[in-house]
């Protein structure tokens, strides 16, 4: 009597092919046993009285306000202001920062006149110049998308020009002996090359724009999440307004993750050299 194996696809996973998965997704798993850590903490903090529970929730009732806060679609609109809005500010910031970044960081006279205004752009809060953005741009959309571009640029524009100043010099000079113009060396040359410091900008904007989103609702808005998030602290809604920041934490979590995946896909090359 014969025994029929079973199909290669069908077989179980060896011990082997468990540890090279485990190894494959350490870090993840290791985030994920981060944020259960907390979770289970913060949980106990409110369950032995450690931390007034009124004040500041706990996961199972945050989470119980969110399913309602969905559910009966208080949070559709506040997170559709928040998104509109990040996403124009994001928008304008890659298309406007990386071409920035790059130039600045291939000519050194624009580089050497610009370093100064950075650096103080990049250092004082822009919170400070609100009160400007105000009334020069009021208090609609535009002026909260400057606040997000305001936040999310000089990053961009920092890692991209600190790239392109760290370029190889074989790339120039190979590109100066085929008389290679300046357009194409931006975009055939400095662009691959500094791509790993772009997403890191990138990383470092998408961040610093989703708090500048933020704090412009804050200020300047009557809507989005940031508001709402306000609003329900000052009616001492504390489940509603964790509701509304374990929100914005998890948008933050998918957007840095989303830039993660890119790196992966298209610098994975970067950590070999």
């Amino acid at each position: 009597m014969t025994t029929m194996s079973l199909p290669a696809t069908l077989a179980k996973p060896t011990t082997t092919e468990k540890s090279t998965w485990a190894r494959r997704h350490r870090s993840a798993l290791l985030g994920v046993a981060g944020m259960v850590v907390v979770l289970v903490c913060w949980q106990l903090s409110t369950a032995l009285g450690i931390v007034d529970v009124n004040f500041s929730s706990n996961p199972v009732r945050t989470f119980n306000a969110g399913v309602e806060l969905f559910s009966t679609g208080a949070m559709w609109k506040p997170l559709g202001v928040t998104g509109y809005e990040l996403l124009w500010g994001l928008g304008i910031t890659f298309l406007a920062g990386i071409p920035i970044g790059l130039v600045l960081g291939r000519s050194r006279v624009l580089f050497d006149m610009t370093e100064p205004i950075v650096n103080v752009l990049y250092s004082v809060p822009y919170v400070m110049f609100l009160p400007i953005i105000i009334f020069w741009f009021g208090l609609e959309n535009t002026s909260r998308v400057i606040v997000i571009v305001w936040a999310a640029i000089l990053p961009l524009i920092i890692n991209i020009t600190a790239g392109v100043r760290n370029l190889n010099n074989d790339y120039s000079r190979v590109a100066t002996v085929f008389c290679t113009p300046k357009l194409k060396f931006f975009y055939a040359i400095a662009l691959p090359a500094t791509l790993p410091y772009i997403l890191a900008g990138v990383r470092l904007a998408v961040g610093r724009g989703l708090v500048g989103a933020i704090v412009a609702e804050l200020f300047l808005a009557s809507e989005g999440l940031g508001y709402f998030v306000q609003t329900q602290t000052a009616n001492f809604n504390i489940d509603s307004a964790m509701a509304g920041i374990v929100l914005l934490a998890a948008i933050a979590l998918l957007l840095n993750g989303a830039v993660r995946l890119i790196e992966r896909r298209f610098v994975h090359w970067a950590g070999a050299q």
